[in-house]
């Protein structure tokens, strides 16, 4: 069993990526029924319990349920099922808008798999060089590997328990590098041998690297949001810089290296998106028009242009590094549709309506600046980051849903 301190970073993420101070809940804050006394002695433990009234399907709630399992919440066997059926009861689903389905010209296979282990919160998906699909199992304590030909699936435990593998990246070995949310480590797992290799942070308060990728040098650049840092981390020696964000509570979220070697960054915390001198480690912050911008993920564009997921407005932003113009386009969704994951293949922009019911998939045209929408198969919940493989296919983890995704790009 957990306790509760080993468990707070964990059961944090079921019900939001930001964190909050622990809550104090009383029983009168909530329904009175079955399964009310253990919801309220174990759900606030580790979590603001008023998480809960953001509300799922009952079969979003079972899937939760099976992710607090997972990690081993101290709740009685006996109990689940009670606190399951109190749950679905008393928190359903709220109100999310309507999916706007846009016809077009581009013709598309989107394929959807279940990934073996339930609960697994699949959060970042990686186009590996072989023609895999890797995501991380973020409460499964797993990496996962999907042979599309085949639909074959193959999971890696990772070396410690409770790690919260979030991020992925892959050398030019072919070994899968990722970013241990939970424990504070940057890993690397030998698809070869399943051997894990861990480079702990080397500053105590950076608890949680987040997104990762590799510049053209081979070195390994890193964000961690609540810590509000960037990093490097050199592969050869194991070498970890720190580079701390000149923004207050900005949370560095997704990173990506552009075409010059540069480091660009969103920064979820606040209406900006910075790079970092790969040289000087120096950090130059771009604000946005919009005082009330988040930024959530970013794609760049072949000439480096910056395309990002405006996840707290509902928009498509686009940033031009060269003189600081911004552009940007409402979702087809709405204000509340909450853009999030994103990447650019063949020309386009592809992201996810995160909160439409069901989730889209939108491919947005820089030529014509014109949309067209998918719904996702079983509704999509939820894409938080998408990679694109070497043919300028889509892949796609779909966190609440369990699954992962390849859309074909014909």
């Amino acid at each position: 069993m957990l306790t509760k301190s080993a468990s707070a970073g964990l059961i944090a993420l079921l019900f939001s990526s930001t964190p909050s101070a622990r809550a104090q809940p009383t029983q009168q804050d909530f329904p009175d029924g079955p399964g009310k006394e253990t919801f309220v002695s174990h759900c606030g433990g580790c979590h603001d319990i008023n998480r809960v009234r953001a509300g799922y399907t009952p079969e979003g709630w079972r899937t939760v349920i099976r992710m607090m399992q997972n990690v081993d919440v101290p709740v009685p066997k006996a109990q689940w099922d009670t606190v399951t059926d109190y749950l679905i009861k008393n928190f359903p689903e709220r109100p999310r808008p309507a999916a706007v389905i846009i016809d077009g010209p581009q013709q598309i296979r989107l394929r959807v798999w279940t990934v073996p282990t339930q609960g697994s919160r699949p959060h970042d998906p990686l186009a590996a060089k072989d023609g895999a699909i890797w995501y991380t199992g973020q409460l499964s304590n797993k990496l996962g590997r999907l042979t599309p030909a085949n639909a074959q699936f193959k999971e890696f435990e990772l070396k410690s328990p409770r790690t919260g593998p979030h991020g992925l990246a892959e050398d030019r070995e072919g070994n899968i590098w990722f970013t241990g949310n939970s424990s504070g480590v940057i890993g690397r797992l030998d698809p070869k041998t399943g051997n894990v290799t861990e480079h702990k942070m080397p500053d105590p308060a950076v608890r949680d690297p987040h997104t990762l990728n590799f510049d053209q040098s081979g070195m390994l650049w890193f964000t961690a949001q609540n810590a509000n840092v960037m990093g490097r981390l050199d592969p050869r020696t194991g070498e970890i810089k720190i580079i701390k964000s000149p923004t207050a509570n900005s949370r560095p979220y997704g990173l990506h290296i552009n075409s010059k070697g540069v480091p660009v960054v969103v920064l979820f915390g606040t209406n900006k998106i910075a790079t970092i001198d790969p040289i000087t480690l120096e950090v130059k912050e771009y604000a946005l028009p919009n005082s009330d911008s988040r930024p959530r993920r970013l794609a760049l564009a072949d000439d480096n242009t910056v395309y990002y997921a405006d996840y707290s407005r509902g928009f498509l932003g686009r940033l031009d590094l060269s003189n600081g113009q911004v552009k940007e386009w409402a979702s087809p969704s709405g204000p509340l549709s909450q853009p999030y994951g994103i990447a650019f293949a063949k020309g386009a922009v592809w992201y996810n309506e995160s909160f439409a019911k069901p989730n889209t998939l939108v491919k947005f045209d820089p030529k014509t600046e014109s949309f067209q929408t998918w719904p996702f198969p079983g509704g999509g919940d939820i894409v938080r980051n998408m990679d694109v493989t070497t043919g300028g296919n889509v892949v796609t983890a779909n966190s609440l849903v369990n699954q992962v995704g390849f859309v074909e790009n014909r």
